[in-house]
């Protein structure tokens, strides 16, 4: 590795983050917007550690693994290594996902949705652990992991042997104020014991887009500043959301079953929910929701492209029957309470014989809802990618109705999709049906995942 100067200069942001981490707080919580410059910050200070205390060990968690590799492991630790510190001359073990130094430091990688490699980097006592996008994890994987933040060793200061202090990192882009998160640091209140925490412990820091403006795309800002509310109100201005009484799916669960990564499909779903829109007056009336959907080898639901638009019948019925041609999909389906026959028409028209479902909502939004729902808190449904628009209208269902300010076409699509891949929730299980199916990444935007 070429020794060249350190280009790093620190936001103002920055280096109140580097502050705050190094106060006397034994747990440091980086929270706001994304883009915000969190992630770098946080390694570059357990690089900063793992080179003070030679043989010094420190962990960073996410709640996958896959996650954890692609995201700090072949992006953002390297990127703090070229950018901080190109003298030094680390080595990357991908076999065992850890970063040694040359004064026997290690840096460990991991992800708490991996049982067997979970327990045999908790094997080990480390001196700083940190939990990325701690939005996504359980709070009984954080007081786990908080067992391993033990490890003695010790640092130079003014030529001083002194013992290096124990740290706890988290980040986050704020999730409700349900969470963990925001009852430790925001009410100083343990939600396991239910007991009062040392404010004195807790640490944190906002951080949001805008203070790292200088360092993103031009445009990036103007893209969150266009998201819908709850989501531009966490992502660009870092705010936890308000708790939803009685609400069918929150944010903290639609996190944890957020993949990069999908599996062979077995089958998969093109679900429409119509409105009334015409071709001669697109914008008019509803979107009409357009989702894709697919069922797993193993057994669970993903879902994988939102392709929901406001226009005519002929645009849609084109947009639908293209998807269930990429996607090499089994089946359209689409609800007929809006125009009957109407959306069978449509789809036919634009692809003669494509195998198409009529679906008829004889129960209520929410009656329907529900099951998918409880799906989803059994870890059954996952999200191959972000769907902001999506997981907006899921959040506004509650067990008293939906409180979202327009029709909740994505979410109804999506409905309509799982019920006909989990068809054990409202009728007797079919038999599953084998595919061959290659997944690619189609990029970002919360499109997911396309099957080719």
């Amino acid at each position: 590795m070429a020794t060249t100067k350190a280009s790093y200069k620190p936001t103002a942001k920055q280096s109140e983050a580097l502050r705050t981490i190094g106060s006397d707080a034994l747990h440091i919580l980086l929270e706001g917007g994304s883009r915000s410059g969190k992630t770098f910050i946080a390694c570059r200070a357990i690089v900063v550690r793992a080179l003070a205390a030679a043989g010094s060990r420190h962990a960073i968690f996410r709640f996958r693994l896959n996650a954890c590799k692609a995201t700090i492991g072949l992006d953002t630790l390297p990127k703090v290594f070229r950018i901080c510190f190109p003298e030094v001359e680390y080595k990357l073990d991908k076999q065992d996902w850890v970063f040694r130094l040359p004064n026997g430091s290690e840096i460990w990688l991991g992800g708490l949705d991996d049982k067997d490699r979970t327990e045999k980097i908790l094997g080990m006592e480390f001196a700083t652990i940190y939990l990325n996008e701690c939005s996504q994890i359980p709070q009984a994987s954080r007081e786990l992991a908080i067992t391993r933040l033990a490890q003695k060793c010790t640092h130079k200061v003014g030529g001083v042997e002194k013992s290096l202090r124990l740290k706890m990192l988290y980040d986050c882009n704020p999730p409700s104020q349900a969470h963990w998160t925001y009852q430790l640091w925001h009410r100083n209140f343990d939600p396991i014991s239910k007991q009062p925490v040392n404010g004195q412990d807790y640490a944190k820091l906002q951080m949001n887009p805008r203070d790292n403006e200088e360092n993103l795309a031009a445009g990036y800002i103007q893209t969150l500043e266009k998201m819908p509310a709850r989501m531009r109100l966490r992502f660009l201005e870092g705010q936890y959301g308000s708790v939803t009484a009685n609400a069918l799916w929150n944010i903290e669960s639609i996190e944890q079953r957020r993949v990069e990564e999908v599996p062979v499909m077995q089958r998969i779903v093109v679900a429409i929910d119509p409105s009334g829109a015409d071709d001669d007056e697109p914008g008019e009336h509803d979107d009409i929701g357009i989702m894709v959907c697919g069922l797993g080898t193993d057994g669970e639901g993903y879902v994988l492209e939102d392709l929901t638009i406001n226009e005519g019948p002929t645009t849609w019925g084109k947009v639908a029957t293209a998807a269930y041609e990429r996607h090499a999909a089994d089946l359209i389906v689409g609800e007929t309470n809006f125009g009957g026959g109407m959306v069978k028409f449509v789809v036919r028209a634009a692809k003669p014989g494509v195998p198409f479902k009529m679906v008829t909502a004889s129960r209520g939004k929410v009656v329907r809802a529900e099951p998918i729902s409880v799906l989803t808190d059994e870890g059954k449904i996952n999200f191959a990618g972000r769907f902001p628009e999506l997981e907006e209208e899921l959040c506004a269902f509650t067990t008293t109705g939906y409180t979202g300010g327009s029709s909740p076409n994505r979410a109804d699509s999506m409905i309509w999709a799982m019920t006909e891949l989990f068809p054990g929730m409202t009728r007797a299980e079919k038999p599953k049906r084998e595919f061959k199916r290659t997944t690619i990444q189609t990029g970002g935007g919360g499109n997911g995942w396309l099957a080719v």
